[in-house]
């Protein structure tokens, strides 16, 4: 028997903005005492609180700063952020499944945003 699901709508997310939607669910689960936590989300509450280090206004503007790049698209943007890539070789990480690669300039310019937001 094989289930699929459908892909409805899909929203990038970075981890301040994620932190914020989990922390909500953890209120709510907190205040029902006879419902667990199920691990996935214990995990998924644990990893952003370690790896959120900007907050929701900040993180927005680190990838609306991204997306006025010219070889950043939003998938990108997000993962960019999300990671933030210190040298060329971790920048170079993130691009790696592309079609095209970006020159020492392109990297440059996308290391100098992130830089303002470390």
């Amino acid at each position: 028997m094989t289930i699929f699901k459908e892909k409805l709508e899909e929203e990038y997310l970075t981890f301040a903005e994620a932190k914020g939607l989990l922390a909500d669910i953890e209120r709510e689960r907190a205040a029902d005492e006879d419902r667990e936590m199920r691990y996935e989300l214990t995990r998924a509450i644990e990893h952003v609180n370690r790896f959120a280090t900007l907050d929701v206004d900040e993180s927005a503007a680190f990838v609306e700063e991204l997306l006025e790049l010219e070889k950043v698209d939003e998938p990108t943007a997000y993962k960019i952020a999300n990671l933030t890539p210190q040298d060329r070789d971790e920048l170079r990480a993130i691009y790696a499944q592309e079609r095209y690669t970006l020159s020492g300039e392109e990297l440059d310019d996308i290391l100098d945003v992130v830089a303002k937001y470390v």
